[in-house]
């Protein structure tokens, strides 16, 4: 991995490699309880124009797209997985209001601006995520949202967080102390609390670098849907993943 750090409006940027170190993607695209959970959660926020950053082989956008997005960019910085976002387009399995971006949040232009700017499980990923967070609120229209769904408890950290090239997991608290100068937090919620014990016991007994499909599918199939209802009546206040909006007042 490189690092080029890179100045915008003030703000150092960090710019890291543009291949995809990660292998989870295709387990993970078959996790679809789990998207439409948090599809269902997202929703009210997502609206009119905007960016997916990190968006991977666009298979969690089709998820989140809804009838009041204008627009939808998939920033993408692996080319082969932004070629893959455009083969999706160009064969309708994503919509033609999709569009694919090859670069990082650096590469947009400064004047460029969007309704809803989401990092869905690629903060994680970014070695300077607070340069990172302040240069995409950068880029959201005033009353607009920046959303991020993140690993939740460092505790958790893992074999299979350092496989896939994840620097931290987040609280509560570490992810509010990146909130841009001049947004207010809309929500802040953990999800999926039964997948917190399931993460729980891989790191104490299994200590697996990279989970089996059948792992996944069991997670998806029958854990999540019990976290739907648990996470509902703690309040979400418990989980293993933690999803933040914020408004841009």
């Amino acid at each position: 991995m490189y690092e080029e750090p890179i100045i915008r409006d003030g703000v150092r940027i960090i710019q890291t490699t543009k291949t995809y170190i990660g292998s989870e993607l295709d387990l993970f695209e078959e996790a679809r309880r789990w998207k439409q959970y948090l599809s269902n959660i997202l929703k009210p926020y997502i609206y009119g124009h905007v960016l997916e950053v990190g968006a991977g082989k666009g298979s969690t956008t089709s998820f989140l797209l809804n009838n009041k997005v204008k627009s939808w960019c998939c920033l993408e910085p692996d080319p082969k997985l932004c070629e893959e976002i455009e083969y999706k387009i160009e064969v309708g399995a994503l919509p033609s209001k999709c569009n694919a971006f090859c670069g990082l949040i650096s590469d947009i232009p400064a004047e460029k601006y969007f309704d809803v700017i989401i990092y869905i499980d690629v903060l994680e990923h970014i070695a300077n995520d607070k340069a990172e967070v302040v240069l995409a609120g950068l880029h959201v229209q005033k009353e607009g949202n920046l959303i991020i769904l993140a690993p939740a408890h460092n505790v958790l950290y893992s074999p299979f967080d350092k496989a896939i090239g994840h620097f931290r997991r987040y609280n509560r608290s570490s992810l509010s102390d990146l909130k841009p100068e001049g947004f207010t937090r809309h929500a802040c919620r953990y999800l999926d609390s039964v997948g917190l014990l399931a993460s729980l016991s891989n790191k104490l007994v299994f200590s697996s670098a990279m989970p089996t499909l059948n792992q996944v599918l069991f997670w998806d199939r029958c854990l999540v849907p019990v976290s739907i209802i648990l996470d509902r009546l703690l309040n979400y206040k418990l989980g293993k993943s933690l999803v933040s909006v914020w408004s841009n007042k």
